[in-house]
Formats: C-alpha cells, structure tokens, sequence
C-alpha cells in the first residue's frame, strides 16, 4: 500500500485476523465457520481459520466489487462495466454468471442444488452479497479512519492514535492486488489514498504527543516515498523543530521547494510557506531553535489540516477536479521537446478500421479524465509497429510537449529494464544525469511528475507484458501511450484492445502495389492474388516479396509464387536483414522446452483449427493441460484463437513449426502424435454415427481407436458438430493422404464412418473426389484393406444419383481385395453396399409405374438382394445374381405399367396373416411366384407373404 508500515505481509494479514476476531465480539465464543475477506492487498478468504479459494483474477475481481457495495445490489450491466470496461467479450454476461455460481458453492457449500442462496443473492436484475460489515478488513479499515476522525475532532488524540495504529495493522499489501477492471483500479487508488492520509494522520498524532523524537525516522522515510506531498514535509519539519533541529527544519523546506520547482514548475503552497515563515520568525525572535506556538495555534496544527473528503473517500464518483494551469512563471530555459518517434511508413496502406479507432481516441488525450493507453497485439510480422508508428504521425499535432519512443525488445530473450528506459525518458525530458533517481519507484515518480501537466504521446514498441509496461505510464490526463506487443494478454488499466490481424485479400494487393507499383500487379492479377495467398496476408510476408519483385523489375509475378513451394516458402521469404523465418524465431527462441515441444507437436494438427482435446491428443496429456500449454503459446503470439474454443497456427507459422519438428523430433515420435490425433477425430466422428443413427452396424466394424474422441451431449450436438466441422474434417483427411502411408487406413477409417451420416446431405456427393485420392493412394501403396474401403465409398457415394452401373462396378471391385486380404469386415461392409445397389436402382423405375404403391415393391426388391447375398455365399459369387435381379425389377416395373389400370395401387390389401409355418427341420421347399420374378427360397422356420414365398423373419420386413 503505502511506505513507513514498517510491517511484512504475513504480520498485516495476522493484524487483518487479529482486528476482525475483535470486531466479532469480545468475550464470546469463535465460531469455526465465519466468513473473513481481505482486500487491502491480494483478494482473499478464510471460513474459520481454513482459507478459501476465490479462484482466478476476474472471479476474484467480481468478489470484490460485490464485497465494496457492501451488501448493496449490482446489476448486471454494472459487474460487465467493473469487469471489462467498454470493450466486454462476446460472451460476458454468460461468464459472470459462472463466475456467481463458483462464488456461491464457495460462500456455501453446504447448500443443495435447489436450495435458495443466503449470503450471494439474485436482487434487482444483478446480485448482492450479504456478509457483516466485520468481515471486511477494508470496511474495518475505513470504521477505524471516520472513529480516529471524531476523536481528532473532540482532542482526543491518544483515541485517534490508537485507532489509526490498529487501521494501519491491516493492509497486506497494494489494496486488490493481482485484480483486473476500471472498477479495481478505481478502488486500488483510493484505498492507498486513504492508506496515504492515515498515515499522516499517525504521524501528526505521535508529533502531537510529544513523540517527535521517535517519528523523525519514520518521516524522513515516509517523504522519500512521497516527495511530492507537502503535508508529511511539514509533519517533519515540525518534528525537527520540536526536537531542537531547527537548521535541519528549514533544510527540509528548502530541498521541498526545489523538488516541486525542479518537478512541477510550482512553489509550495500556502500552509507549507506558512510554516515556513513562522520557524523562521521564530528562530529571529528567540536567537535559537525556540518552537513555534503551541499546538493547534499553527498553519498545520490540529484545526488547520487540509480538507478532504468527510466520508472517508468512500464515495465510488466524485468530480474530476481541473486540470493545473501550466506554470508560467517559470525562469530559466524552457524544457526540451522530445521527438522521438521512427519515421512514418512511406508506403503504408490499409488498416483503415483500426487507424479509425485509435487516432480520435489518442486526439481525444487532452479532454480526458485519465491518460490514453490504447495496446496493439498481434502476431509477428503482422505490422503492428508500422500501424502505431503511422497512427502516432497522424496525431502528433495533438501532443505539443513531444513524442518519446523506445523498443522495449519484450519478443527477445533480453527485454528492456523499465528503470533503464526510465532514465532514458527523464534524460530525454531534460532532466540532469545526476539528478535521476536510483530506485525504479523513485524514477516513475519523477516521470510521473515531470508529465502532470503536459500533453506528450508515448509510443511503448514490442512489449513483454505489463509489468514492463506500468512504471513508464503517465499519472495525469493530457498524456497518450501506444502500446505494442505479441502477447494479447497485456492487461493495462482502462485500455483500448485492438488485435491486429493479417490483411485481407484487397489489403495485401494494395501493399503489394504500393510497393512494386499498381502496373505490375495488374498486368499479373492472377499470379498477385496467388502470391499473397501464400503468404497467408501476413504484411511482413507481402514487403519481403514485393521487395524482391522491386529488386528485379523485369522477374515475372508467377516466377516467384513457383519458387514458394510448401518446402521452400520460409527460404524465400528472405531480404536482407529481414525474414519471416527470423521473426518468428525470436518468439520461438523464449519458450522453455515445454513449450517449445508442445509449439511443435500442435502443429502436426491437419485441421485449419483445432480444440483442446485434440491438442491433449497431440500434446498426450490431459485436456486442462494442453490448454494451459496451448493459451501460453497464444500470449507468446505464436498461435491465435480462432472463435470461443478453438486454436489456430498461421499457415507460415505452421510451416516453421514443422520444419522445427523435422529437426527436434523423431520420425516416430511425430507419428505417433499423428495416430493419436486421427484417432482422437475418428473416436469422435463414430460417437456422432452411433447418436444420430443407433441403429447403424458400421461402428461395430471399423477399427475401434483408443482415445474416446470428444464428448457429444446428444443426436443434436452430435449433428452441429458435424456441421462445423465438416472443412475441419476434409482438410484432415486430404492431408493425411499426402502424409504418406503411415496414416491412409486411418483416413480411409474416417472417411467410412464420415460418409454414414452424409448419406442424405448434399455434402455427401462433395466427398467424391477425396474418396477417389484415397482409392489411387491406396492402389499406389498397395494397401488392399484401405482399396477396398474406398472402392465401397466410391460406389455408395453413387447411390440415388443415376449412374447405378459405376456403383455396382465400384462395389464389385471392392469385393475382390477384401476376399484377399481384408476380412469379414470389409466383406460384410461390400456385401450391404452392393445389396442395396439394386435396391437404388429399382427405385425410380417403380415409382414411375406407381408413384403411389411402390414402397411393397421396394421392399420386396431389397429383401430378394439380401436373400441373394445370404444364398450365394461368398461376396465373389453375388455379383452375377444382381446383374439378374436388376433385369427383373426393369421388366417387372414395365409389366406393372401395362398392368395396372387408371386409379388402380399396387400398394395392394393389408398382408394376409401367415396361412402356417413350416415346422423345424422341414426339408428345402422350392417356391416363390415365377410370374412375379420370386427366385427360390428356403428358410427354416419361415413365414410367407402374400406372394406364397417363404421369408426369412430376420431379412424381410413383410415376415409375421
């Protein structure tokens, strides 16, 4: 909180306990399970003596807002604002209500799951907290500051000292520490104001008693820390005084008054030169170091303090008092102007939407309450230095008192100190080398001071993280920092976010024409479209290529889109002292080994995007830890988030990945994080198949992964993650059937059980082309078992679109390499396709001849197919009987066309109960209907039909 406590952590927080046992009830007995809150330092609880978990920073941050309104209502609108300022995410209000929920199972845990809450309540469209006032180390803190008040007021002053001194026993630390949100901030500056002022109040107490002698100390420390504030420099020079220093008294005066001058360009105020003058008139008077009158007489004694809030400061809005003038009565040179920004982007284009967002903020510096911080994030390469350096130009105008700029180098292994750039700054702002500060809080003190009153722009390049970036914030209005950096989770108060992406399509070709000029581009607009496809619209891709092209005017466009080859793309993207390559290395080069294997091993992902549960697959770990691994590597700015919980690799980042991954990793180790992510996706796509469609046997024949996939809620859930992730899943499978015969049984695999539940979709048709690569992949690396799996696809992906005779074909050729070498499984998976190959083809001729009776003749068709299958034994011998049973449902609907007469329907009278059944054993009956093309059948056990053909009770639906 404050300097000159004089206490550690652990006492304050023991002190904290101490103070709210007391509050309690003296005398009574302690109940073990009475909720305690700390917020004066980092957020937390205790039930009894057990402490609690508040869990992470924002549940920790909506605690506290609740805790402060003191039992007050908070509507939801205001926890968004206290949270997230003006920029909430998408999904804030369905995140605070988890965080409530959290909150309640940790306030009580003993509630059921119905149960009606006591202590965090639902109340006027938000939620309040009811816990006592003692529970409260700030609510206690604050009690104690308005009871030392009223008892300065009626001159009690030993009360008011014991008071303050139990006050100040509390603070553990900065007040909310660790906590994000405008509303934190707000709370964090006033709490320490009031930790400030009580410890003036201490102070004046103890110099008041008479304990002049034993404060001296404490106060040359406390002035040190604040060498701004005049009433502690008055406190001590009284306490000099007092003690007879007297000569030390006006010294302290006269090194207060340089300070400001030095500082602020200000004079001390009037209660500072009044004591002044009264010490001095004093010394005259007497010859030696008399005192001055006695106390409460004097221009800083007990009624002649300055005023201030009589609350307590514990309003939440008080009104911004006006800014300074500026001092011009000044002497001396004027201070210089820094102007340290690099020089604007000659060719700089596009980024329009965010050069709209940031120049009327920064503009807006001079009017507002608070210094502009706005933080540009992004990837490598993606022209976030060039975007804040153009926007810093634009606005210059604006900031008449300069522009500091530095490189805090936050990507690389060495980043900038911030005590270093400090004294950089203070020196730039004309402040002498021996006078900066040695101690890091000193110097921000003296920045800080020297910015108060001037409007000066300061642009903060490639920072590390907020620690960094903290100490070289202005504390004044009038001031405007830009702030870049790689990681997206630079969390700075009350700042504007603006995720840089990469370019759009438009906006790399206007880069690329501003560089080699709008006449190239358009005389190859094919070739330049192709080009900035490559390079995935990363802008520092798109200047290395285009400087390339301006390097030799006469080089065709597509000479150099050929040279960028999957393989070579990182070589070429290279001039000078500038690659792509080079960029991401520097990100790539800070992470630990953790880190770096799992940066690797992610992007051996097939998928334009990929989630948590395919990164624990890939990672082999568990999901909480994969994505801890995977957001680390989104702070580093090596991977993006790509939606609400999904992950993607830039494609040039991708490719650096695996290039790292061929030189680290061995061969089998990549592979077996290949198998384990194909496995993870085909576990989850089979889950989906047996939601959607339980009914279904392919599940039970396919090759049964170890991961258990994702999990799916229901059929529904199953059928919307089918429908995201059907780009996902197609550029899985083309991708693994380039990767070699390693993984084409697993592709094949996903394939099959894919194409189950397309079958009825109009996306079904669109796998054709990817079923006919794997079957010329499998063809090529002689893999009969994958052969045959395609062959079915490809004959099944024909069913019900007309050309009938390439799907019995293709089902047909399937059957012969799953005789050789594949099984029963694929043998029974040929067998059902080709069964149903006839079926197809009947269809459309029956419903020609009677659109409105044709589902008996239908099911009558696949009954006799299947009875084929079961009669002629192995899938080899089936194939001639098809052909057969094709010719006979063509001549069999034309007879029915001539047959049957207007109004007539096959559909024909209900089914006939079975006339009686064969008893077991019975010997073979030849039957059937030759007029209605009925081959013969026998069936142990068998109903008939209507037709006088025996049935098989397990094939025909007809069966009784």
């Amino acid at each position: 909180m404050a300097g000159g406590q004089g206490q550690g952590s652990e006492r304050a927080v023991r002190g904290g306990a101490d103070v709210l046992k007391g509050a309690e009830g003296a005398g009574g007995p302690e109940r073990d399970d009475r909720l305690r809150f700390q917020l004066l330092g980092p957020v937390l609880a205790w039930r009894g003596d057990r402490p609690l978990n508040p869990g992470p920073p924002q549940q920790r941050a909506v605690l506290a807002v609740l805790l402060l309104h003191a039992g007050r209502p908070v509507s939801v609108p205001q926890l968004v604002d206290a949270l997230w300022g003006e920029q909430p995410p998408p999904r804030a209000v369905g995140t605070l209500r988890t965080y409530v929920s959290r909150l309640r199972g940790l306030l009580e845990p003993d509630r059921g799951p119905r149960q009606q809450a006591h202590l965090l309540v639902s109340s006027g469209g938000g939620y309040a907290l009811r816990v006592p006032g003692e529970a409260l180390d700030s609510s206690v803190f604050e009690e104690r500051l308005a009871t030392a008040r009223r008892l300065r007021e009626a001159d009690d002053t030993a009360g008011a000292y014991e008071q303050l001194r139990g006050a100040l026993a509390l603070p553990a630390g900065m007040a909310l520490a660790g906590l994000p949100g405008p509303y934190a901030q707000r709370q964090r500056d006033r709490l320490t104001e009031l930790c400030v002022t009580a410890q003036e109040e201490l102070f004046d107490c103890v110099v008041e008693l008479g304990g002049q002698a034993g404060a001296i100390a404490g106060l040359r420390a406390f002035t040190a820390e604040h060498p701004l504030r005049e009433r502690p420099q008055a406190l001590l020079m009284r306490a000099l005084h007092r003690a007879g220093r007297q000569a030390e008294a006006l010294a302290v005066y006269a090194v207060t008054r340089r300070t400001l001058d030095a500082e602020l360009g200000a004079e001390p105020g009037r209660e500072l030169r009044a004591l002044y003058e009264e010490l001095c008139a004093g010394s005259r008077g007497s010859g030696t170091g008399a005192r001055p009158g006695p106390p409460g007489t004097g221009p800083l004694g007990n009624r002649a303090r300055p005023d201030r809030d009589r609350t307590g400061g514990s309003r939440d809005h008080r009104p911004h008092p006006p800014r300074p003038a500026r001092n011009t009565s000044r002497t001396g040179p004027p201070p210089p102007v820094p102007a340290q920004l690099p020089p604007d982007i000659a060719d700089f284009t596009g980024r329009a939407e965010a050069v709209a967002q940031l120049a009327p903020a920064l503009r807006g510096a001079a009017g507002a309450r608070a210094p502009v911080v706005a933080t540009l994030s992004g990837l490598g390469g993606v022209g976030k230095t060039a975007l804040a350096v153009h926007v810093a130009h634009s606005v210059r105008a604006h900031f008449p008192d300069g522009q500091l700029y530095v490189d805090l180098q936050g990507s690389g292994l060495a980043p900038e100190d911030s005590s270093a750039v400090l004294t950089h700054f203070l020196r730039a702002l004309g402040v002498a080398e021996s006078a900066v500060p040695d101690g890091l809080a000193q110097k921000a003190a003296l920045y800080r001071s020297l910015l108060a009153d001037r409007e000066l722009l300061v642009l903060l390049d490639n920072a590390r993280d907020s620690a960094q970036v903290r100490p070289l914030l202005p504390g004044a209005p009038g001031c405007a920092v830009l702030v870049t950096s790689r990681a997206r989770t630079l969390a700075l108060p009350g700042a504007d976010r603006v995720d840089v992406e990469v370019m759009a399509e438009g906006e790399a070709l206007g880069l690329l024409g501003a560089i080699v000029g709008a006449e190239r581009v358009a005389a190859e607009p094919i070739a330049a479209r192709e080009l900035v496809a490559v390079c995935d619209g990363l802008p520092l891709a798109v200047r290395i290529a285009a400087a390339r092209l301006a390097s030799r005017p006469g080089r065709a466009m597509a000479g150099l889109v050929a040279r960028l080859s999957e393989e070579r793309r990182l070589d070429e993207l290279r001039v000078g002292d500038l690659g792509v390559e080079a960029t991401f290395r520097v990100g790539y080069e800070v992470l630990g080994p953790g880190l770096a294997h799992a940066f690797r091993a992610l992007a051996l992902c097939g998928m334009p995007s990929f989630c948590r549960g395919a990164a624990a697959a890939l990672l082999d770990t568990t999901d909480d830890e994969a994505e801890a691994a995977v957001e680390a590597l989104v702070d580093a700015g090596l991977v993006e988030l790509h939606g609400e919980d999904r992950y993607r690799y830039h494609d040039l980042v991708g490719l650096f990945a695996r290039r790292l991954g061929e030189r680290h990793d061995s061969p089998c180790e990549r592979a077996a994080a290949r198998h384990r992510f194909f496995d993870y996706v085909l576990a989850t796509v089979l889950t989906a198949v047996r939601l959607i469609e339980p009914h279904r046997v392919l599940p039970g024949l396919l090759r049964h992964p170890d991961s258990p996939g994702r999990t799916l809620a229901d059929a529904d859930a199953a059928r919307v993650w089918l429908h995201d992730a059907h780009p996902r899943l197609y550029a899985a499978v083309e991708w693994a059937l380039g990767a070699g015969p390693g993984l084409l049984g697993s592709a094949v695999d996903l394939l099959t059980a894919w194409s189950q539940v397309l079958g009825s979709t109009a996306r079904h048709r669109a796998l054709e082309p990817l079923v006919r690569r794997a079957v010329d992949t499998a063809r090529r690396h002689g893999d009969d078992t994958a052969t045959a799996h395609a062959l079915r696809l490809l004959g099944a992906s024909h069913h019900g679109t007309g050309p009938y005779a390439r799907a019995e074909r293709a089902s047909g050729e399937s059957l012969r390499p799953a005789d050789v070498s594949a099984g029963p499984p694929v043998s029974a998976l040929a067998e059902r396709e080709l069964a149903l190959v006839p079926v197809a083809m009947a269809a459309p001729l029956l419903r020609t001849a009677a659109p409105d009776g044709s589902e008996y003749r239908l099911r009558q068709i696949r009954y006799r197919a299947r009875c084929a299958l079961r009669r002629d034994g192995p899938p080899r011998q089936a194939a001639a009987p098809f052909r057969q049973a094709r010719r006979r449902c063509r001549l069999r609907a034309a007879r029915d066309r001539a047959r049957l007469g207007p109004g007539e329907s096959e559909r024909g009278p209900p089914l006939p109960a079975p006339r009686h059944r064969p008893a077991a054993g019975a010997g073979p009956r030849i039957g059937g209907n030759a007029a209605a093309g009925c081959p013969p059948q026998h069936c142990r056990g068998a109903a008939r039909c209507r037709k006088d053909i025996p049935l098989c009770p397990r094939l025909c639906p007809y069966a009784r």
